[in-house]
C-alpha cells in the first residue's frame, strides 16, 4: 500500500475536507497548503500527482492521534523518517483508543480473523522474538473494517476508484 492510498482511506473513513486534512497536519507542526494535499489525493496516473513522503505521514497520523485522543504535554513527538505497516498500525490503534479486541471485531468486519496472539506480534518491538511484520493485507482490511465500523451504510464501491485499482496494483 501506498502513504497516499493510506491517506486517501482515512480521509474518505471520517469524511474529512481539505481544511480538516490541513488542520491534522498542523496539529503535529507541519505547515501544509490545500494544493499539496490536493496532489498527494490524485490518481497516480495524474499528471499533478505527488508521492506523499513516510515523514509527511507520520506528521499526518501523529496530528490524528492529537485531534482525537488530545495533544500531550511537553514538545511534539518527531515524525519517523521510515514508516512500515507495524508503525502505521500501531498509530491507527493509538488514535482510536483501541484495544485487542476491538482491532480484531475491526478486522471481522473485513472478514479477516487472526488471533490475539498474531495481533499482538505486530504491536511488539522489532527485536523481539515475537514480533511479526504487518503485511499490506492486513492493513488493507484493518483500514476496510475501519471503514466499516466508522462510516457504516457505505459500500465498498463508494471508496474512489483509486484507492482500489491501488489496491490491485499492490496485490
Amino acid at each position: 500500500m501506498t502513504n497516499n492510498d493510506i491517506l486517501r482511506r482515512i480521509r474518505y473513513t471520517f469524511d474529512y475536507n481539505d481544511t480538516k486534512m490541513i488542520d491534522l497536519f498542523k496539529q503535529a507542526d507541519l505547515e501544509v497548503s490545500r494544493a499539496e494535499i490536493s496532489d498527494w489525493l490524485k490518481k497516480e496516473d495524474d499528471v499533478d500527482y505527488k508521492d506523499l513522503t513516510d515523514s509527511q505521514l507520520a506528521s499526518f497520523l501523529n496530528g490524528f492521534i492529537n485531534d482525537r485522543r488530545g495533544k500531550k504535554d511537553g514538545p511534539q513527538p518527531e515524525p519517523e523518517k521510515r514508516l512500515s505497516n507495524n508503525i502505521i498500525f500501531r498509530k491507527l490503534k493509538i488514535a482510536l483508543d483501541l484495544q485487542a479486541d476491538d482491532i480484531l471485531a475491526i478486522l471481522e468486519l473485513a472478514e479477516l480473523r487472526i488471533s490475539n496472539h498474531e495481533l499482538s506480534a505486530f504491536f511488539r518491538k522489532k527485536g523481539h522474538k515475537h514480533y511479526r511484520q504487518c503485511q499490506d493485507q492486513v492493513l488493507r482490511n484493518f483500514l476496510s473494517g475501519m471503514q466499516e465500523k466508522y462510516r457504516p451504510n457505505t459500500e465498498k464501491k463508494a471508496i474512489p476508484d483509486n484507492v482500489y485499482n491501488q489496491q490491485k496494483k499492490s496485490d
